[in-house]
């Protein structure tokens, strides 16, 4: 299924099979970097119960969906980062609690036009490219690398609002948040894509899934590790730790309250039994199955809150993420 190509038409897509006016509702919005998983798992949900709960995904990007999360506006909130200390604070104010899931993991592709020159990118390179004292004064290619072609720097990356942002820019530059702001952003990944596609001099960022629809458009780039290889993003590269610091986990935050609702129960139920399946789908790396069973047990045991402290972690192992899990 790769239904998420009509992202670029909706900035909220609400995937509906509506054959009754008193349908329930479930309600996502939040990252597009797990819009891909989450709308697979809709899709079925509805068809499974034949209308009988209509789901609604929308793509406002990590903290875009977290504030109308933290507001009570949503049920699930979608996440290509752990929740921040400052968004805990503002669910806290708003009486919101809720339980953290681990969906997938991501690695995060850095993709040229097929017809660039490059065969492999540094972290230091890419901070270079993306650190806020390049805005306005590194514009060319050899001004990154003397040995790279002096043609025109065209970036294309992640909105303010979105979590790749965030995780990137601190895998990137060391600190989240932190880049110049001269580059075409946008919250829908299908923008970036088209973009970096068209300009033979262009490069970007987003989840694998983007890239993985556009193989024909888009050619990954080999990040050079600390032991020093280059090494493509892929399912063994994620799974090995070697693609680190790029690779990540993505999650869904489900809300206390409305897990009380039977609706969004089953809903949840569904998506820990059919995700994995979903994320392989659309070319994440499916966790391992102690995982969605680690997570189906803080649920019936209603262990709430967040295994990161308000914290982003660059470089984090599916090993190291089901032992903090599990501990939460």
């Amino acid at each position: 299924m790769k239904a998420f190509r009509s992202l670029t038409l909706f900035s909220m897509t609400s995937i509906c099979l509506v054959h009754g006016a008193h349908a329930q509702m479930v309600k996502l919005d939040g990252s597009s970097t797990v819009y891909p998983i989450s709308e697979g798992v809709a899709e079925e949900f509805q068809k499974a119960k034949k209308g009988a709960i209509k789901v609604t995904v929308g793509i406002s990007g990590t903290g875009g969906g977290f504030k109308k999360f933290c507001r009570g506006e949503t049920d699930i909130s979608n996440a290509s980062r752990p929740i921040t200390a400052k968004e805990m604070e503002d669910c806290a104010k708003a009486g919101v609690k809720y339980y953290e899931i681990p969906v997938a993991f991501d690695a995060l592709t850095v993709v040229v036009n097929p017809k660039n020159p490059i065969k492999q990118l540094s972290i230091a390179e890419l901070k270079t490219m993306w650190e806020p004292a390049a805005q306005g004064k590194l514009t060319r290619w050899s001004q990154v690398n003397p040995a790279f072609q002096d043609a025109p720097l065209k970036l294309f990356g992640a909105g303010a609002d979105s979590g790749t942002f965030e995780y990137f820019t601190e895998a990137a530059t060391g600190k989240a948040k932190s880049s110049r702001g001269d580059y075409t952003a946008s919250e829908d990944d299908n923008v970036l894509v088209q973009g970096v596609a068209r300009d033979v001099n262009a490069i970007g960022y987003f989840g694998y899934a983007y890239y993985a629809e556009n193989k024909d458009k888009l050619r990954a780039m080999p990040i050079v590790n600390s032991a020093g290889k280059a090494v493509e993003p892929s399912e063994a590269s994620v799974i090995d730790g070697s693609y680190n610091p790029l690779s990540r986990p993505i999650f869904i935050y489900v809300s206390e309250a409305s897990y009380k609702r039977p609706d969004v129960k089953e809903f949840v139920e569904y998506y820990l039994r059919e995700g994995a399946k979903f994320a392989k789908e659309v070319k994440y790396v499916p966790l391992p199955a102690r995982a969605y069973e680690i997570s189906a047990e803080h649920l019936k045991k209603g262990k709430l809150g967040t295994a990161f402290g308000g914290k982003n972690e660059i470089g984090i192992r599916i090993d190291d993420l089901l032992a903090r899990e599990a501990k939460l």
